[in-house]
């Protein structure tokens, strides 16, 4: 759950969740398996964005790091423009993560 709710997080970004990053994270909670309960929570993400302070970069482990930070570039990425913004906050969590 805490790497949706950075993607979800990371969609909020240009304070608009395009259709397309809404797909993306529906794949990914495909392949995750969540529950209905978990998929509940992922809806509410994707209508309000996540609280900050769920969103703590310290939060993730080690060795999935660099899994969040492909899975945020993915959603970035899916509807074919990525803003200062988005960008800006990918670069700084990379540099949060090291």
């Amino acid at each position: 759950m805490l790497l949706l709710k950075f993607v979800c997080s990371f969609a909020w970004a240009d304070l608009e969740v395009q259709a397309e990053e809404r797909r993306t994270i529906a794949d990914l909670v495909e392949r995750l398996e969540l529950d209905a309960d978990e998929r509940k929570i992922v809806d509410g993400w994707l209508e309000v964005p996540p609280d900050p302070e769920g969103v703590d970069p310290q939060l993730v482990p080690a060795e999935h790091r660099a899994a969040f930070v492909k899975a945020i570039e993915n959603v970035i990425t899916a509807d074919g423009v990525v803003t200062p913004r988005e960008r800006e906050q990918l670069v700084l969590l990379g540099q949060m993560l090291r």
